[in-house]
């Protein structure tokens, strides 16, 4: 089963639809004018070079479009006509973007999926607000549908939005704490850092699957199962994303270089367990190449190499296997048999073991 070609193929039917609520160029028959008239003057000028325009730079220069498909696919597999829920579907995807656009102020990022970082692009400021109108663009599809949609169907739904929107911030506080020093008191352990990715890259497949169950009408044991498959899948995802980070010239051309996680001083579970098991010596020099913030790749490649020499990458590629597979055995049975379910499976392994 290829799920690369199945992700690509709601690539452009997702862009279509987020392009629904968010145009490439405002006019006045827009759905957000619809939904909030303005008072006085439209701007339309205005709104197209201060949100459409960095919206759309970034979205169109790719993306696996995974959270969408995790959506639709969940809706699949609990019988639901996934076309009917596509709307929703965009909500986890241009949420992700947004985290995007505010990560690379946050880290002084230079590349994003090999071009200049929005706020490289149009400035600082355009790039916070057009971030953060992400974060609330998405809701438009609820807010327009919202006669179509049970009153305790739409409570969920905004419960679980809101619920997830801060344990993104929550994450991400810890992410930057960590890499700027800032919390030195004791040694960060494994389960630091998954919960951080549980909070951070976690968090929108588990609003995504959360929110595809309610709508499909599942349960709420059902809903709480999926959200955690989901959330397995985020974590796995970004462990495999830091193992790229290290290993993969093809991942390094869209940030820069390779070890571009060496050079932000991120605390990953590479560099975790690393530390638990290598000398005193290795330990503090790794420590010290993390804190300088290196740009310098033979610097970078000193420390990727002791965190290869201790079996680092085989360990964490093992760690988010297991996680998956136990998350799956926790909701496979409570899925019907159908191709939809087959393809849930499949699609969480691709992820974990994905070479770009």
């Amino acid at each position: 089963m290829n799920i690369l070609s199945f992700i690509e193929e709601y690539t452009s039917l997702i862009d279509k639809t987020i392009e629904k609520y968010i145009p490439r160029k405002f006019s006045k028959a827009d759905i957000i004018f619809q939904v909030n008239p303005p008072s006085y003057s439209y701007n339309l000028e205005t709104l197209d070079k201060g949100v459409a325009n960095p919206i759309w730079d970034i979205l169109d220069r790719g993306g696996k479009r995974w959270r969408p498909a995790l959506f639709l696919l969940i809706c699949e597999a609990l019988g639901k006509n996934p076309m009917e829920l596509l709307d929703f579907a965009i909500i986890p995807e241009v949420i992700h973007n947004g985290t995007l656009m505010i990560d690379d102020v946050e880290d002084s990022s230079e590349l994003r999926r090999e071009s200049p970082c929005t706020y490289k692009l149009f400035g600082l400021d355009i790039a916070v607000n057009a971030g953060n109108a992400m974060y609330y663009l998405p809701l438009l599809p609820l807010i327009m549908n919202r006669n179509k949609i049970p009153a305790d169907t739409l409570r969920d739904i905004y419960e679980i939005y809101v619920q997830e929107m801060i344990n993104l911030s929550l994450g991400q506080a810890m992410d930057i704490a960590w890499h700027k020093g800032l919390t030195n008191s004791h040694p960060l352990t494994k389960e630091d850092y998954l919960q951080m990715c549980a909070y951070k890259t976690g968090t929108l497949a588990r609003m995504a699957a959360k929110i595809a169950a309610v709508l499909a009408g599942a349960n709420k044991d059902l809903v709480v199962r999926l959200g955690r498959y989901a959330e397995s899948i985020g974590v796995a995802f970004q462990m495999q994303d830091d193992i790229l980070d290290l290993t993969s010239k093809i991942f390094a051309e869209k940030k820069g270089a390779i070890g571009m996680d060496i050079t932000e001083g991120k605390r990953t579970l590479l560099v975790i367990h690393t530390l638990e098991i290598a000398t005193n010596k290795e330990r503090k020099r790794l420590i010290e190449i993390l804190d300088m913030h290196t740009s310098d790749q033979k610097v970078r490649d000193e420390a990727i190499s002791i965190i290869k020499k201790h079996g680092s990458f085989e360990y964490v590629k093992k760690i988010a296997g297991k996680m998956v597979e136990n998350s799956w055995f926790s909701v496979e049975q409570y899925l019907p048999s159908s191709e939809a379910k087959e393809k849930l499976k499949a699609f969480a392994q691709f992820l974990v073991q994905r070479s770009i």
